[in-house]
């Protein structure tokens, strides 16, 4: 099972991840707020997956993607979505995330997706 950080500015939807994650048996090492604290949570906890949400203050998802990738090319991003963010998914691919979850979770497409990239 794998160290796992989620970044979403959503306190709902780092919950419902966080559960969905650990009912599976990965560990959630950090939580981040904000893409800002999500590279630096990055850093410092050195997880080996990220869930980072693309829209949010400070830095937005596409931000901080680009920051962690720079930082460890290898990093396993997974960006959550919301509908109608073609274009933010679209620079994600070009920035190295792995692959998308959209919101509203559903258990079974996260873990697939979670599985998936873990095995890449």
């Amino acid at each position: 099972m794998a160290n796992v950080l989620i970044v979403d500015d959503s306190r709902t939807s780092r919950r419902i991840l966080r559960e969905i994650l650990e009912e599976a048996g990965h560990t959630i090492v950090g939580e981040g707020t904000d893409g800002e604290d999500g590279y630096i949570k990055y850093k410092g906890l050195k997880p080996e997956l990220v869930t980072m949400d693309i829209t949010m203050p400070k830095l937005d998802g596409i931000e901080a993607l680009q920051l962690i990738k720079k930082a460890n090319p290898d990093a396993k991003v997974i960006m959550i979505t919301a509908a109608g963010q073609k274009e933010k998914m679209i620079q994600a691919i070009r920035y190295g995330a792995a692959e998308f979850i959209s919101k509203p979770y559903e258990n079974e497409e996260v873990m697939q997706i979670i599985d998936k990239v873990l095995h890449m």
